[in-house]
């Protein structure tokens, strides 16, 4: 991180007790597995006895497993799906938004943070199924607790947090971070990402927290898993955000998820389609864990064009095309203007001038209906007097400049008298120009020429913009397809070799932080060859499709199977020793065995061999590990096929000989 926090100063926090912590099972849980020879029964006897954790914990397993397989019924079965790191963070989650949903820092809204909090880890973990930057159970726990910093400083300090929120909130320019430095010598996202380190989270995990929650977008080279995650994560948020802003605004804040989207390969569909199913499972969620989740509308209505046949809005009649007062732009695309004006002298006067002139016309009598119109009818021209009954000019300015819709706005500022303190005001808070009161209708005329003539070329950019983006949406998807291609065995729909060694390697490495056990098979169909000679090759690939099919049924949900070779397969088994191992590899064989091949008129029965290799200290990568299960195949095949075999079960037998002589 490029800035850490200072450790000292941390573990002074950390004495002190008053950080959030874990309490109960959660801690029971995390004492227990510093131990190295912690087993899933004892876990399962921990787990027990939280039934609100039990229930959570199947609740995630289930959300993990693909459709058609056996639901999670069972502790230990969701214990194996998640795998062990993965529940000791999910009850470290889970217990902190159980015993920090309220708190005395009054500025903190608590229930705002668990809403956005949950919906981050829904949001990460729909991500990450996609991505596969890491395991979906563990982004979800980093989408839960990436902002933790935010909620140990309301615990820290609530009075003092309490006034540096109340500040931020109003004057939008100040920089929380910044004030939390200089106030706590620290910030959130220094104080989150050490506080995860502390619990136990990988490395690429914190960077990942700590540059989402400092707005930052890290150093990491571009494509690379840690620069996939941080951008995962900060789309996430984004999600996050697009579920609970309110209507108005919630259009916005889609195209930027849209946007930052389409960086990580998805296009609009895709992201609209993921956004609509985190905001299903958030509400599962939210049921379960007791956080407020709020039903929501099909994502996709917030993208269509807003209807503009609100009361407030009069069109002109149809001007002819030689009218000389007829606008310059098209007669299908009139200019829209928004009169924002309490004297109704003066609007009414606006508005004639404006419906005569064969503009569409909105009107507004304060500033609170002024900024609903704008979202809603997208004026081209706002005119509007610098002072309404309830905002000043400059704060609606600002408030409009902040939207994507407000910044295209031309405004023209009414005043009642054309100073130069009053020209700079306006000019540095965003207004395009200023008109004194009444308004000279000639004066009007010039500047909606001008505006004209900017809403064209704003309209060109648009267009512009929209095949850029059309193009970059069909490029993503013919990105994606090529993906699939180059990592899919189009015969039997598994995995290539390619796509097997990149998720070894990331398992691999999970094993070696968390000292998980981890094990490879290698699958050979018995005289192959002998099939398609005799039968030829179109009874071999029906062979080849039904064989991987019984593979995929007696292979369990978290498997990951691959096609290698013609009649070669690779699975590799998580959280696996050699002796469960063995028994897979058997099961797989027996469900094979009996299964009925069918090609055309024919009924054959096949086979297979299998040899089994588990990560040991002589097994030192990736390499070593599959070179162990082709000499278990090779073993198998040696004696008499249709069986499994592991030189590594041998090597332990040989030696407890030795050791016995």
């Amino acid at each position: 991180m490029s800035s850490p926090i200072d450790l000292s100063r941390f573990e002074q926090l950390k004495a002190s007790g008053d950080l959030p912590s874990p309490k109960g099972v959660a801690l029971a849980i995390m004492r227990v597995m510093q131990h190295d020879d912690v087993s899933m029964a004892e876990l399962a006897r921990i787990i027990r006895t939280d039934p609100a954790f039990v229930g959570r914990l199947i609740k995630a397993a289930n959300g993990l497993i693909g459709y058609n397989r056996r639901p999670v019924a069972s502790i230990q079965d969701a214990l194996t799906v998640l795998g062990l790191p993965a529940v000791r963070t999910m009850a470290l989650g889970f217990s902190l938004l159980t015993n920090y949903r309220s708190g005395s820092c009054s500025e903190f809204d608590y229930g705002h943070f668990w809403s956005a909090s949950l919906l981050r880890a829904v949001a990460a973990q729909a991500l990450s199924q996609r991505t596969r930057a890491a395991a979906p159970d563990e982004t979800y726990c980093l989408g839960l607790l990436s902002r933790v910093g935010e909620l140990a400083l309301a615990t820290l300090y609530p009075r003092e947090y309490s006034q540096l929120l109340a500040a931020v909130r109003g004057d939008a320019s100040v920089n929380l971070l910044e004030l939390e430095s200089r106030e706590f010598a620290m910030n959130h996202a220094e104080l989150g990402a050490a506080m995860l380190a502390d619990w136990g989270l990988p490395r690429v995990f914190t960077e990942a927290a700590y540059h989402c929650a400092s707005g930052t977008a890290g150093s990491a080279p571009e494509g690379s898993r840690d620069h996939v995650l941080i951008q995962s994560l900060s789309v996430a948020t984004l999600m996050a955000q697009s579920c609970l802003v309110d209507d108005a605004g919630r259009s916005t804040v889609l195209h930027r998820v849209l946007a930052a989207g389409s960086r990580l390969g998805f296009d609009e569909e895709v992201m609209t389609a993921m956004c609509d199913d985190v905001a299903r499972e958030w509400l599962e969620w939210g049921a379960l864990l007791n956080v407020q989740a709020d039903r929501l509308p099909p994502f996709e209505h917030y993208l269509r064009e807003p209807d503009t046949g609100i009361d407030r809005i009069v069109s002109a009649d149809p001007v002819p095309t030689a009218a000389p007062q007829a606008p310059a732009q098209a007669q299908t695309q009139r200019l829209r203007v928004l009169v924002a004006e309490a004297d109704d002298d003066i609007r009414t006067t606006a508005r004639r001038a404006l419906l005569d002139a064969g503009y569409d016309v909105a009107e507004a009598r304060d500033g609170y209906t002024a900024t609903e119109l704008a979202l809603d009818f997208q004026p081209d021209m706002m005119l509007m007097a610098w002072q309404l009954q309830d905002v000043s000019g400059v704060e609606l300015v600002k408030t409009l400049r902040k939207t994507r819709i407000g910044r295209a706005i031309y405004v023209v500022a009414l005043t009642d008298s054309v100073s130069e303190d009053l020209l700079i005001e306006a000019y540095e808070s965003g207004a395009d120009a200023v008109l004194g009161k009444p308004v000279n209708p000639r004066l009007l005329q010039a500047r909606l020429k001008a505006a004209c003539r900017l809403t064209s070329l704003h309209q060109e950019i648009e267009h512009d913009r929209e095949e850029i983006r059309h193009f970059a949406a069909e490029l993503a998807v013919s990105n994606r397809r090529l993906q699939e291609v180059a990592l899919m065995d189009s015969l039997t729909g598994f995995p290539n070799r390619r796509f097997f060694t990149d998720r070894l390697t990331q398992e691999w490495s999970a094993s070696s932080r968390s000292g998980r056990p981890l094990a490879c098979l290698m699958i050979d169909i018995d005289q192959f060859k002998s099939i398609n000679d005799t039968y030829g090759h179109d009874v071999g690939d029906s062979v080849l499709r039904q064989v991987s099919a019984a593979i995929r049924q007696g292979l369990r949900s978290h498997d990951v199977v691959a096609r290698t070779g013609g009649d070669e397969f690779l699975v590799m088994c998580p959280d696996t020793t050699l002796e469960a191992a063995l028994r897979c590899a058997e099961r797989v064989r027996s469900t094979v065995e009996r299964a009925e091949v069918v090609a055309g008129m024919l009924h054959l029965r096949i086979t297979i061999s299998a040899g089994a290799a588990a990560r040991n200290a002589g097994v030192v990568d990736t390499d070593a590990l599959i070179k162990r299960a082709d000499q278990g195949l090779y073993l198998a095949k040696q004696l008499g096929r249709n069986r499994v075999a592991s030189v590594q079960l041998q090597e332990v037998t040989e030696s407890g000989n030795a050791d016995n002589s």
